[in-house]
């Protein structure tokens, strides 16, 4: 998504770009009364009270936040009529109230919000009565000789004419057609040309979406070291307490028996069987290791064999759907597959459920994973350990991690991950 500008995102037919062109202008005029109403005033006595301060600083609040709620209601009354995405700007978050009320007086992106709200309204009583004229003219002349013919008194009063039964009305009724058919095709354009100056006062500046960017960035940067370093001591965790130890006993095993090779040989084979046993255990523990880093399958047959490989080992019936038909990255393949094992790996242990479902898609530049199971729910994206892990690691990408899981269930954890094409 664009920061810095707008982004049509289908192309409706034309009877309902003209339905959604006129819902724009006529609904502009009742979202810019109230909004006008609130700023002039938070305005007028935020700086009339500038001197006592105290009692300035509720009312420069109330300004502050009214102008960027009505934002808010224009970037969705452009979302819904338009089809226009247009991306808030960022807000600073750090501090208490005060500090950032501070921030949002000292904001660019403020004032800009400010300036909407005083223009909306006398810019939204043109486009008010342009919308209504467009519609209500051609429909009356349209509409005119059956109109006339059911007065009673079989006439119309005009501005400067009387029109009664006769040629009259039925020579204005194509005149009201050929006024529709203008009508329908100027209103979507001022719409548009509407939606302009909305988008020049609350879009985001290069340098505020810079900003925002630098901060994601940071914070992707911070979750990655925390994940690598997570793995890390849990790779260290899992060779000292796993492999090795059981390489430990493997050598101890194999220094007794070569003692008591010559002395007493059916023990020392007895040893050496479960030196050799304690061997092959070993090297199924190195392997799950491997596989839980980076599986072997991952990277020569893709997502789709990784998951099957996840969903035979699950100790739960697990119904799964891949349907990625380009590869990512490794990397966000690396991350897709530690999502859907440690997701499997909780339900496993935690969630009672009989049967849990994995779907995988590519939906535009976005790898969407879902995994869902039929448990008691009652998960906390909060508290649990194992959902923190995941999120810094979707996060470390720059990924979006969503769990619903009411209690008595279901369970559907979300995952979105950047898979640029």
């Amino acid at each position: 998504m664009s920061n810095v500008s707008t982004t049509t995102t289908r192309r409706p037919r034309r009877v309902t770009r003209v339905l959604d062109a006129t819902s724009y202008l006529v609904t502009d005029l009742v979202a810019a009364i109230p909004v006008f109403v609130v700023v002039i005033t938070g305005l007028a006595l935020s700086l009339g009270l500038a001197v006592t301060f105290v009692l300035a600083v509720p009312f420069a609040w109330a300004t502050v936040w009214s102008a960027r709620a009505a934002g808010a209601v224009e970037r969705w009354r452009l979302w819904a009529f338009l089809d226009i995405d247009l991306p808030a700007p960022a807000r600073a978050s750090n501090g208490g109230w005060f500090a950032r009320l501070k921030a949002d007086v000292k904001s660019r992106s403020t004032w800009q919000h400010i300036a909407h709200g005083v223009v909306q309204l006398p810019v939204a009583c043109v486009t008010f009565t342009i919308a209504s004229v467009a519609w209500a003219v051609p429909l009356g002349l349209v509409a005119l000789p059956a109109y006339i013919r059911a007065l009673p008194s079989r006439k119309m009063e005009f501005w400067v004419t009387t029109v009664r039964p006769g040629w009259v009305p039925y020579a204005l009724a194509p005149v009201g057609l050929i006024l529709l058919a203008a009508s329908i095709a100027l209103l979507p354009p001022l719409a548009r040309f509407r939606a302009r100056m909305s988008t020049a006062l609350l879009r985001r500046s290069e340098s505020d979406g810079l900003k925002q960017r630098v901060e994601r960035l940071e914070s992707s940067r911070s979750l990655a070291v925390d994940a690598a370093e997570t793995e890390r001591r849990r790779i260290e965790r899992d060779l000292h307490d796993g492999a090795q130890q059981r390489l430990v006993a493997l050598a101890m095993d194999l220094g007794m028996a070569r003692e008591k090779l010559s002395s007493e040989p059916d023990q020392a084979r007895a040893l050496i069987e479960e030196a050799h046993d304690e061997a092959k255990r070993a090297i199924v523990e190195l392997r799950d290791l491997a596989r839980g880093i980076h599986p072997v399958v991952l990277t020569d047959r893709g997502l789709s064999a990784a998951v099957a490989s996840v969903a035979a080992r699950s100790p739960i019936p697990v119904k799964f759907e891949v349907n990625v038909p380009e590869r990512p990255s490794a990397a966000i393949e690396g991350i897709a597959y530690f999502v859907v094992s440690e997701a499997l790996t909780n339900v496993a242990k935690h969630a009672n459920a009989t049967v849990a479902s994995v779907a995988i898609s590519r939906v535009a530049n976005r790898l969407v994973i879902e995994v869902t199971d039929d448990g008691i729910g009652g998960a906390d994206a909060a508290t649990g350990s194992g959902i923190a892990g995941l999120r810094d690691r979707v996060g470390a990408v720059d990924g979006w991690l969503h769990l619903a899981s009411p209690v008595g269930g279901p369970t559907t954890l979300t995952v979105e991950l950047p898979c640029a094409s």
